[in-house]
């Protein structure tokens, strides 16, 4: 069993000096502590990508605190199970979590529940938001670029389908959507 650190701050004027003090009180050696100065929202950091293919099944890897891994509890709950696939634990030092041995499938599971919950939330606020939004006469997608006024107007001029496409530049398709959305057959 080989023990592995890793630490990471949001920002690069964070120090990583408390996190990586612990880690080496640990028994963490120097060479095995890998370090990210970035946002955990992205699992895609170099000291993180650095890690993944230094570990071995067996390899346990430390990290202070459960949020170091990464903000977002999907990812970090992503990459828990990818290691724990590969036979890799991951102990959190100040948290007392480990995903070791059978308490650990266990942690794994929860941590997932809760991931899974935070999604629903996180979907549930989005579409209340939305739903408030519109009530309050937000409009949603992207706004329209054609001059509906216009196809009308050339259509009651008696101009066709694809002469109006022409002048203005679109398909004729969108000349027939628009004018049977102006209910003009």
């Amino acid at each position: 069993m080989r023990l592995f650190g890793y630490a990471r701050v949001s920002t690069s004027q964070q120090s990583l000096d408390i996190q990586i003090r612990a880690l080496r009180e640990a028994g963490v050696k120097t060479n095995r502590i890998f370090t990210d100065k970035a946002s955990g929202s992205s699992v895609d950091r170099e000291g993180l990508e650095l890690l993944r293919m230094k570990v071995e099944e067996g390899d346990v890897i430390l990290v202070k605190k459960l949020d170091r891994l990464g903000r977002d509890t999907a990812d970090m709950i992503q990459l828990i199970k990818e290691f724990d696939a590969q036979g890799i634990a991951v102990r959190f030092i100040d948290d007392g979590i480990s995903t070791d041995g059978e308490m650990g499938k266990m942690v794994v599971t929860i941590l997932s529940a809760v991931a899974e919950a935070e999604r629903r939330r996180i979907f549930e606020r989005t579409n209340e938001g939305r739903y408030e939004a519109k009530l309050n006469g937000v409009k949603f997608g992207r706004k329209r670029s054609i001059d509906r006024h216009n196809v009308l107007s050339l259509h009651q001029a008696g101009i066709g389908a694809t002469e109006i496409a022409r002048k203005l530049k679109i398909a004729r398709s969108t000349v027939y959507k628009i004018l049977e959305e102006m209910k003009v057959t």
